[in-house]
Order: structure tokens, then C-alpha cells, then sequence
């Protein structure tokens, strides 16, 4: 009789599978992990496009301070005196060669920055100023604000 029972308590042991030998993952564990990603997602990319646009306000300020040197630049080199004119293709020359700024006298968001006066700093275009005024009021383009 012991060895009935022992038969039969090895093949009840044969039958059950351990837990530790299941091979992949249940439907409700994968829903959970891509529900956990989702949330992430949707947590991190409202910051991640914030930050975009601080960084387009950014360089559009960084442009408009190379602007004002540039104006300055060409004035000082062509005795030019306040309130003269200076085109897009003279204060250009001025800046980075090669660079979007130079090559087009654009904004990132392709605002012509147009003709500059010297002694008078350059202002940010309308358009992008209205893009980007959600994460760049006035204080952040000051003094280049409209």
C-alpha cells in the first residue's frame, strides 16, 4: 500500500507544472506593461514638446542678438550713423558663414527678419512671437520683444 501511494504522489508531482517552468507572459500581464508605457508617455511628451519650443524662442533671441551685432558691425566698418537702413545681404555678410541665419536672413520658422536699422535693436517677428507665447511671454524676449 505504500507503494500505491507513493506511485501515486509521484504522478501527481509528474503532472503539475511548475510554476517556474512557464515559458511567456499572459495577455493581462502584456495589457498592463503597455498601459504602464502609455502613461509614461503621456506624462513626459507635453514636457518634451515644452521644451522644444523654449529651445526655437531660444535660438530666435540668440539670432536676434547676432542681428544687433551684426547691424552694429557693418556700421562701424562703413561709418554708418543711427537711423541708417541696413539690407538683409549687408548685415548677413556679418554672421556665420554657412549658416541658416546667413544663407537666408530667416528665422527658424522662416520670418524674414528684413532691413535693420543701426542703433535701433531688431525685433522678433510677429509670427514666431505668436508661436512661441506660450512658453515665451514678453519678459523672456526683452529687449527684443515687439
Amino acid at each position: 500500500m505504500a507503494d500505491i501511494v507513493g506511485m501515486t504522489g509521484a504522478i501527481i508531482l509528474e503532472m503539475k507544472i511548475p510554476l517556474w517552468n512557464r515559458k511567456g507572459f499572459t495577455l493581462v500581464e502584456i495589457m498592463i506593461v503597455v498601459a504602464i508605457i502609455a502613461l509614461l508617455a503621456a506624462i513626459a511628451v507635453p514636457g518634451f514638446l515644452r521644451a522644444r519650443k523654449r529651445s526655437q524662442a531660444t535660438r530666435i533671441l540668440n539670432d536676434l542678438r547676432m542681428i544687433d551685432s551684426a547691424v552694429d558691425q557693418y556700421a562701424i566698418e562703413t561709418s554708418r550713423t543711427t537711423g541708417f537702413v541696413v539690407n538683409v545681404a549687408d548685415w548677413t555678410n556679418y554672421v556665420k558663414k554657412g549658416s541658416v541665419l546667413y544663407n537666408t536672413g530667416q528665422s527658424l520658422f522662416g520670418s524674414s527678419y528684413g532691413p535693420q536699422t543701426v542703433d535701433t535693436i531688431p525685433t522678433v517677428p510677429a509670427s514666431d512671437y505668436a508661436a512661441l507665447s506660450d512658453v515665451a511671454g514678453a519678459g523672456f524676449w526683452s529687449p527684443y520683444g515687439p
